[in-house]
Formats: structure tokens, C-alpha cells, sequence
């Protein structure tokens, strides 16, 4: 199998040998030769086109925005915006998305052994999404911008008897990994502000998920927040998984409200879709209807089958209108998917199931 070439672009010598270090980890990646910035960067190129490059976003000589914008609009490559866990970092790698960037990384830093593994399999996993995403990247056109492997039993007890019947209240639950921001936009700008309440996880490290949250609120009918411990899930609102937080969906009485939990990666993840989708199996049943959307691995298919087998009404985004048909693919394989469907029609399709 041929290795998958990464070109790391960032302006500190400490981040250019740990990410080289954490990629060159990984059998399936070749790293070639760092830049220092996107002017040594460029001449790299010349001479070798990278499948996945791994840019930084705040770099002397030219930003990463600047550079992002360059590439997309003259040689649409796969790229990874490497940014710090600051609320103005997370603003401007969440714009980096909307130009075109694949998705988004934390960059490496000292910690606990298992902070670190943890970083190098998601960082190792992010960079392989990226590479299968090729021949899907759309070119920049200024103007158009728009907004170890563990299973959930780790995290929540397996199911014990059946799930509560049918009432009339409804629950969305949503996974998505690479290429999910754009596709859940699409989804969410498509739903009335009555929308049965939602409840999503999308693949993205800790503090993005508020910026993300809040661009949503401002361009959506619903309303859009980042999940926290205890909130209701109610009509007209989404909640989104906090980055690095595992989020459960819980009921007491008539209320649906979420659970927001440490622990260790599910699926190679935390937030997690089979955290997610395997709660909405035991305390929604017939009451949800789970979506997988875009993205690498199995997260969500596990949990969509016990949706499925709950009773819960389950769709996949399909391959064509995926950025990475790997997640919706492993629900299909695994028989817990009722209907596949472009991302366009998703809504529509769910709104009909709700009513």
C-alpha cells in the first residue's frame, strides 16, 4: 500500500519535530521533508505534491488562512489546520474549514503517556481521513464562503431490557467526523425552528465545538448551543457534544436531558457516536432516529444498530455526498440502517419520520 505523503508547515521547530515524530509513528504515513512556512512550503512542492498537508494557522511571512486560500484555489489539496486551544485560534481554524480546510488538530504537547497516545491516534487518524477525502476537496472561489480501541461499554452499562415504548415526543441524535461541519450546516439551516430537540456529536477537539456551536446558532433557524451536563434537550434546539467529553443521552420522566462524562476514547473518539447513539437506544427506543454523516472509522455503527434494533428510525448519509464514506458505511454493513440518503434530503426525510 502506498504511504500517504504529509507535508507539516508551522513556524515552530518544537511542533515540526513532535508532529513528524507522531506521524512517522504510523506505517502508512511518510513525512516529508517540514516547512518552516508556507514560502519554504511552497517550494517543497514544486518539487513533491504531499497527499495531506498539515498547516498552521498563525505563521510569520504569510498566515495559514492566506496559504490555505492560495492552495485551494489553484491545487485543491487535502489540508489539516493545526491550531492551539485558544477561543481566537478555534474562531479562525473554524473559518479555515469554511475555505476549504478538511479538518482541524490540536498541536502536540507534553502531558501524561496516555494524554500523548492519545494525541498521536488522533492526530495519526485525522491525517488518514484527510488523505481518503482526496478528489473531494472543492476549490476556494473568493466570495463564497459560508459558515486502543474501546466500545461504549467503558463508558455506560450495556442495555438491560427493553427500551421505553413510543410516545410523542420525538429525538434526532447525529454523528459526523470528517467533512461533518459542512454537512451538519447543511442539515441544521434545513430544519423549522419547532425541529424535534437534537443532540449531536461531531469528531472535533475541545473549545472548537463552542465556536462551532456558535456559528451554527447564527445562520440557523434553531437554536444551536454547546452541550452542557444536564441540559434538556427541547423543540427547536441543538446540542453539540463538547470536544474531549463523552455525551450521553439520559431521560427522567418526560424529559430527555444529556449527560456530560469523562473517560477514556470509545472507538478511537471522545466525544463518541456509539456513546451517543447507544444511550438514545435505551432511553428513546422508538421515540429517536439516529444520522450518520461523513466520516473515517466505525464510530456510530455499533450504536445505530442498537437503534436500529431498538425500534429507532436510522439514516446514512450516502457515499456520493460524503467527504469520507467510512463511518455511514460500516452502519450499512452492519444492517442497522434504514435508509440512505443524500445529505440534501436528510432533513426533509426526518421531519417526515418526526411527524
Amino acid at each position: 500500500m502506498q504511504k500517504i505523503k504529509v507535508l507539516i508547515v508551522d513556524d515552530s521547530a518544537l511542533v515540526r519535530q513532535a508532529m513528524s515524530e507522531i506521524l512517522s509513528s504510523d506505517p502508512q504515513i511518510e513525512v516529508m521533508a517540514p516547512a518552516a512556512d508556507p514560502f519554504v512550503a511552497a517550494e517543497r512542492m514544486r518539487h513533491c505534491i504531499p497527499d495531506v498537508i498539515t498547516l498552521d494557522v498563525e505563521m510569520p511571512r504569510m498566515d495559514g488562512i492566506t496559504f490555505l486560500q492560495k492552495i485551494m484555489s489553484q491545487h485543491p489539496i487535502p489540508v489539516v489546520m493545526c491550531s492551539t486551544l485558544t477561543e481566537a485560534g478555534s474562531e479562525t481554524a473554524l473559518k479555515a474549514l469554511e475555505y476549504g480546510a478538511v479538518d482541524i488538530i490540536v498541536k502536540p504537547k507534553m502531558g501524561t503517556k496516555q494524554f500523548i497516545e492519545e494525541s498521536r491516534v488522533r492526530i495519526c487518524d485525522t491525517v488518514k481521513a484527510a488523505a481518503m477525502s482526496k478528489g473531494k476537496i472543492k476549490p476556494y472561489v473568493p466570495g463564497h464562503e459560508v459558515a486502543p480501541k474501546l466500545n461504549a461499554d467503558v463508558i455506560i452499562e450495556k442495555p438491560n431490557g427493553r427500551a421505553m415504548v413510543q410516545t410523542t415526543e420525538k429525538i434526532i441524535v447525529v454523528g459526523a467526523s470528517t467533512g461533518g461541519t459542512e454537512a451538519l450546516r447543511v442539515f441544521l439551516e434545513s430544519l423549522p425552528e419547532d425541529a424535534p430537540g437534537i443532540v449531536i456529536v461531531q469528531h472535533m477537539p475541545e473549545h472548537f465545538t463552542t465556536a462551532f456551536a456558535k456559528r451554527l446558532d447564527g445562520i440557523c433557524r434553531v437554536t444551536v448551543k454547546e452541550a452542557a451536563d444536564n441540559d434538556s434537550v427541547i423543540r427547536g434546539q441543538a446540542l453539540i457534544a463538547p470536544g474531549n467529553r463523552h455525551t450521553l443521552l439520559k431521560r427522567s420522566g418526560a424529559r430527555y436531558y444529556v449527560e456530560i462524562k469523562d473517560g477514556p476514547l470509545v472507538s478511537r473518539h471522545r466525544p463518541s457516536v456509539d456513546v451517543l447513539f447507544r444511550t438514545a437506544a435505551r432511553y428513546a427506543g422508538k421515540n429517536a432516529t439516529g444520522i450518520i454523516m461523513t466520516g473515517m472509522g466505525d464510530d456510530g455503527a455499533h450504536g445505530m444498530k442498537e437503534m436500529f434494533d431498538a425500534g429507532a428510525q436510522t439514516i446514512a448519509q450516502d457515499e456520493a455526498s460524503c467527504v469520507v464514506y467510512g463511518m455511514p458505511h460500516e452502519a450499512v454493513k452492519l444492517g442497522g440502517v434504514h435508509r440512505i440518503l443524500p445529505l440534501r434530503n436528510i432533513a426533509a426525510e426526518v421531519l417526515r419520520l418526526c411527524n
